[in-house]
């Protein structure tokens, strides 16, 4: 049975990190909803983290960042739409999938043109950023079984893998009832909205620098 620690002990945060150093999957408090996260420079844990969330394999994990240095890590320098919508949006809820840094290779799963972006969120939540800081870029996605509700609090997150195992650490940080992330393909100084969340697309469209694209939702 996983052990659920309040977010505010140090040493909750130390056991933690350790978990994911291990390549262990943690569940944290996020700004929108509980996550799952895992190190995604580890391929044992990014397959630990698909298989704990029964996540279909061609839908890629979007990354979590403490800041723009890490951003850098995973991106190429952000084009004119991304760079508006960083600018406005982060850190918050919103994902911006943009193309990948030369040497940044990890396999986050998804389609095959998913190993050329990446989805990138820097979220308002100083837990996560401490957590990114201490060990760099985490593979997050939302705390439920795929196709399920997302967890709003650390006792959701226990019920929800009761039966299908647990994250090694669950990180109780209260109730997060926010809206997942809205998603945001960026080329160049088009966008396109993969899945509209906390951030309304109308807002993407007042950010704009130029011409963006409404796309289907995913």
């Amino acid at each position: 049975m996983a052990a659920i620690l309040r977010a505010d002990d140090p040493e909750a945060m130390e056991l933690a990190a350790e978990a994911l150093a291990d390549g262990s999957v943690v569940a944290v408090p996020t700004d929108t909803v509980y996550g799952l996260a895992a190190d995604p420079c580890r391929p044992e844990a990014v397959e630990r983290l698909f298989a704990l969330k029964q996540r279909p394999a061609d839908v890629a994990l979007p990354v979590l960042v403490a800041g723009p240095d890490q951003v850098d890590a995973l991106a190429r320098p952000l084009e004119t739409a991304a760079q508006a919508l960083a600018e406005r949006f982060w850190p918050g809820p919103l994902t911006l999938v943009v193309p990948r840094r030369p040497g940044f290779a990890v396999d986050l799963g998804g389609r095959r043109s998913a190993g050329r972006t990446v989805g990138i969120r820097w979220p308002d939540h100083q837990l996560v950023q401490e957590l990114c800081r201490r060990l760099g870029p985490l593979a997050v996605t939302s705390a439920n079984i795929h196709g399920s509700a997302p967890a709003t609090t650390a006792d959701q997150v226990a019920q929800a893998f009761a039966g299908a195992g647990q994250p090694v650490v669950i990180l109780d940080g209260g109730v997060c009832d926010g809206v997942p992330s809205t998603v945001v393909e960026c080329r160049g100084p088009t966008s396109r909205c993969l899945r509209e969340g906390a951030v309304a697309w109308s807002e993407i469209l007042d950010h704009r620098p130029c011409r963006p694209t409404p796309g289907g939702g995913r």
